[in-house]
């Protein structure tokens, strides 16, 4: 069933989703990454990974970057996290980083518990 309100990020959360059934938990986080690049290129998704976004205050750009885990489709800021559960701490990292780099979507996805655990953020 496809979500008709926002397909990119339901394709990712799909890729994500293959990535945890076939791995399960209980790797160290850069394990996920590796297998979600190739989930991602097998669904044609279009990525970028550990790219330097800008961090722009009142305008400028600071000398300081933030280095996303991925931007898929050129627009949505993927975070990617191998905890037992998520605090919240990484709620308010995502947004931030969407404010900060002024991208409007942003996902993130946690492989570290038995089932897969996404939350979608818009800014």
């Amino acid at each position: 069933m496809m979500d008709q309100r926002d397909p990119q990020t339901y394709a990712i959360i799909g890729a994500a989703m293959e990535v945890h059934n076939t791995l399960s938990y209980g790797f160290l986080e850069p394990v996920y990454p590796e297998a979600l690049i190739l989930e991602l290129s097998r669904a044609g998704i279009p990525f970028r990974r550990e790219c330097a976004l800008p961090i722009i205050y009142k305008g400028e750009v600071l000398t300081c970057h933030y280095r996303a885990d991925l931007i898929c489709f050129d627009a949505i800021l993927v975070e990617l996290k191998a905890l037992k559960r998520l605090s919240g701490a990484e709620d308010a990292q995502v947004l931030n980083y969407l404010r900060a780099c002024e991208l409007d979507r942003g996902l993130l996805i946690n492989f570290g518990g038995a089932k897969l655990e996404y939350k979608r953020f818009r800014r």
